[in-house]
Formats: structure tokens, sequence, C-alpha cells
């Protein structure tokens, strides 16, 4: 099997957050390539997979709930209701404290929630969990979701 080149797929609208967060993934130097969408639809079209080669599944996704057009929230339970994307791990980053967003993010399958704004200390470790998670897991995750997409193209 060739090897597999991890992405991770970063929904963010505000510019300033998707800055901070940029410069923190990349001093803790992950290796994956980063794809950005910035609203709800978007995330939802790129993670339909029609166009692979441009839009390749992530084997992560950073996710902001108050998004325009489509909340995080949406979008996490769209994800959750595909096969193809169950798998997938999330991580949201929200300036959402409301006890019941974070509930129902983890209701609908986060791996984890942090609140906005994250201080630069907060923001580096979340960045370096991030990348000692995708060296530890990514690998089988992609092969994972694959192993999916494939079962559901043969039914």
């Amino acid at each position: 099997m060739a090897p597999i080149d991890h992405v991770v797929l970063i929904v963010e609208d505000d510019p300033d957050a998707l800055l901070l967060l940029q410069r923190a993934l990349a001093k803790a130097r992950l290796k994956a390539s980063m794809k950005i969408v910035m609203d709800g639809d978007q995330a939802v079209e790129y993670l339909s997979g029609k166009d692979p080669a441009a839009t390749p599944l992530p084997c992560l996704v950073l996710l902001n709930l108050k998004l325009p057009k489509r909340s995080g929230l949406e979008v996490l339970e769209w994800m959750r209701s595909r096969p193809g994307l169950r798998r997938i791990p999330v991580i949201i980053i929200s300036t959402s404290g409301e006890e019941q967003d974070r509930l129902r993010a983890l209701q609908l399958g986060a791996r984890d929630y942090h609140i906005k704004p994250i201080d630069s200390k907060r923001l580096y470790r979340l960045a370096r969990r991030v990348a000692t998670y995708l060296r530890l897991f990514c690998g089988r995750i992609c092969e994972g979701v694959e192993r999916d997409l494939k079962d559901l193209s043969l039914s």
C-alpha cells in the first residue's frame, strides 16, 4: 500500500483564530497537510469527497461550532450519519462555553472540546497533542476509513 498523506481539516471562520491555530500547529511540527474551509456547508462539501484528488479525506477534523451556514454541531451530526466518515476523530475548538453545546458535541462523538480564546500555552499544548495523535493513530484511522469506503462501494 502506498504511504498515506495525512490531512487535517480545519473548519474555522475566524481568520485570527485560524492564524493562531496554524502557527501553533506549525510550531508543534505537525506532520500533515492542512486543508481549511470557512463554514459548515464548505465542510460538508469537502467531506462529501466528490473530488478525492482535490479533497482527500482527513484523518482528523478541528471544528468550530459557531459557523456560518451550518453549525459545527450540524456538521458533526452529518459526519456521524455517514459510514465512511464515522471513524474520523473531531476536536471541537469553539467560543461556546455552553454546557449543552459541550455535552451535545461529546454525545455526537467529538474526542475533545476546547473553549476559545485559548492562551498561547494551552494552544501549543493542544497542537502538540494533535501532532502526537496524528503520529500514533492517523495511519490506522485512514486505513479504517478506506476499508469502510471500499465496503460501501462493494455493497
